[in-house]
């Protein structure tokens, strides 16, 4: 059947499933360290889960730093489920919160490896890479048009 559908849900709901997908992405395969993946941003976030045939096989999240500026962060996606245009759809559910909120500047500090991903949506690379994790990063940034 293939169906996916994304559902944007407050950490008290999507706390168990969200955490699941970046235990195994961040924890197991990267080797973050586990007590930096949980953070103060997850309980004020709002978290869009990926459903592929029902199965929670994505995450990502929308952090709110004031009235016109958010941050994207904690994309994952299951292993079998890559390269399938999960991670696509989770952005630009993401990205419509965003714009939805009034949002004008949108951050995120990506895995190098994953700055084309990002690029594709209009994220622009900018200032050095950095080490976060023991993985290297950059931040990027998209301009969201204004809507009246």
């Amino acid at each position: 059947m293939n169906t996916l559908e994304i559902l944007i849900k407050p950490w008290q709901v999507a706390s168990q499933e969200a955490y699941l997908i970046r235990e195994k992405v961040f924890i197991q395969e990267q080797g973050v360290p586990e007590n930096m993946e949980l953070d103060e941003h997850d309980s004020l976030a709002r978290h869009a889960l990926a459903y592929q045939d029902g199965l929670c096989v994505g995450t990502g999240r929308l952090v709110s730093l004031d009235n016109h500026h958010a941050q994207i962060g904690r994309m994952a996606v299951l292993s079998a489920y890559r390269n399938q245009h999960i991670g696509a759809a989770i952005l630009g559910s993401l990205i419509t919160l965003a714009k939805a909120e009034g949002v004008l500047t949108l951050v995120l500090h990506s895995q190098i490896s994953a700055a084309p991903f990002y690029a594709k949506f209009g994220f622009i690379a900018e200032g050095p890479i950095y080490d976060e994790a023991g993985i290297a990063h950059r931040n990027m940034i998209l301009l969201l048009e204004k809507t009246i």
